[in-house]
């Protein structure tokens, strides 16, 4: 029998809420991270602003390949096969672990090299590349992690992974400042913590797999489809490192208190872009378990709530940051250079968000329905014709973090564009087991 994949309110909000639970631990403890690390002073804050832009390869592999699995794994369940749902989890693992493995071990003899092409500051490379060296240790968990909720949502599982990588997180929100201060590891001791949820965290989602299903068996065939299947995600991804890098770089070289502040600024936005990308989450599960079964017409019902949704959380978003700008950035750092640039950012944060949470929630239906290529087509366009001349052209003209952010606003509006068209188009709704 196929399972129901459903398109009412409240279908899509018993698998959003757990989501959003699981999408907002991680940056959530990015933010203490970054707090706790703040009050070491603006070098080790600037050293993880750097660092995190690096590791954030390894987080951004990770999405890559939680929403391709999302996606195989919904329309298999949707075709009533759970099992071959599953089995595509076993191989996401398998990949995982060892795309984890090879990133650790690079990162070793690349993390100084790295550091010191995105730093300004030779102090700030320095403490930047000696983080890097053992947050990269946590990658394997991080990217099992990854794969496990992209298969336990395509079976529209969303609370057990909330269970995971909330407890995993709360740990290690417990044990960085401890690390930090009371043991006297400073920058060191945030890194380690980094692990431990990392690590943890990817041990559970392990679990889960081994508790499903016997045949862990890897399968290099369909391992092999799965990275034909995700190469345009993988390089809608890399336009999206690319645009991220080079902001970190470019703020970089106006200050430490331009990248300290830029370091704020992108985590708040990362953050939020996560927590709003809840009900995206829901639509993957939704949308590709309807195309399976066979109903464009209940994915595509899916697709205008989510939308609607996605808008609405935007402007709450908006809201909160607006009321919220006078004092957030005192909450990382008490250091009166980088307020006055975070500045600089608040009102480009804000009148981006309504636009943010819509393309987020559309990102979700696209992925979902596996019209990846497009995705693809219209990131390189964002980024090549929108954030990258205009970040050069700030570093270039000295337009400081302004300039920086209104290349990320050249890349959401032209996304936000875009996606509104393909959505009204109806082409990404093809029916079937695939696409």
């Amino acid at each position: 029998m196929r399972p129901r994949s459903g398109a009412s309110a409240r279908k899509i909000a018993s698998l959003a809420l757990p989501a959003l639970v699981v999408l907002a631990a991680e940056p959530l403890y990015v933010l203490v991270d970054t707090a706790v690390v703040g009050h070491l002073g603006p070098v080790p804050l600037a050293a993880v602003a750097v660092s995190g832009s690096v590791m954030s390869v390894a987080a951004w592999l990770g999405t890559l390949m939680s929403y391709g699995t999302t996606g195989r794994a919904a329309r298999r369940f949707g075709a009533g096969d759970r099992a071959a749902a599953v089995a595509e989890g076993v191989q996401a693992s398998w990949l995982a672990l060892g795309v984890g493995v090879l990133l650790a071990v690079l990162a070793q003899p690349l993390a100084g090299p790295l550091a010191r092409a995105l730093a300004g500051d030779h102090e700030v490379a320095d403490a930047a590349a000696g983080w890097l060296r053992v947050a990269v240790l946590g990658a394997p968990g991080l990217l099992l992690a990854a794969a496990g909720n992209g298969w336990m949502r395509g079976v529209q599982d969303t609370r057990r992974p909330l269970v995971y990588v909330l407890g995993a997180n709360v740990l290690s929100a417990i044990l960085c400042p401890v690390l930090v201060y009371p043991v006297g590891w400073g920058l060191t001791g945030s890194a380690v913590a980094n692990v431990v949820a990392q690590t943890v965290s990817g041990f559970f989602f392990l679990y889960a797999l081994f508790r499903e299903t016997k045949q862990l068996r890897p399968d290099p065939q369909i391992i092999l489809l799965q990275l034909r299947l995700g190469r345009d995600l993988l390089i809608r991804g890399g336009a999206f490192q690319a645009c991220f890098l080079s902001a970190t770089a470019v703020a970089s070289r106006f200050g430490v208190e331009s990248v300290g502040a830029h370091q704020i600024g992108l985590q708040l936005w990362f953050f939020s872009a996560l927590a709003l990308d809840a009900v995206a989450i829901a639509a993957q599960s939704l949308v590709g378990a309807a195309l399976g079964g066979g109903s464009a017409g209940e994915a595509k019902a899916v697709a205008r709530k989510v939308t609607i949704a996605g808008g609405l959380s935007g402007v709450a978003f908006a809201l909160l940051v607006t009321a919220g700008a006078g004092s957030i950035p005192g909450w990382f750092t008490p250091d009166e250079g980088v307020h006055a640039q975070a500045a600089i950012i608040w009102p480009w944060f804000i009148g981006l968000m309504p636009f943010a949470g819509v393309v987020y929630a559309l990102d979700g239906v696209l992925i979902g329905a596996g019209d990846v290529r497009f995705l693809r087509n219209i990131t390189l366009a964002a980024t090549l014709l929108g954030f990258l001349p205009a970040i050069w052209i700030a570093y270039f003209f000295d337009l400081g973090l302004g300039g920086v952010w209104a290349g990320l606003a050249l890349l959401i509006l032209i996304r936000f564009a875009t996606t509104v068209w393909r959505w009204h188009s109806g082409r990404w709704a093809v029916v079937g087991v695939t696409r």
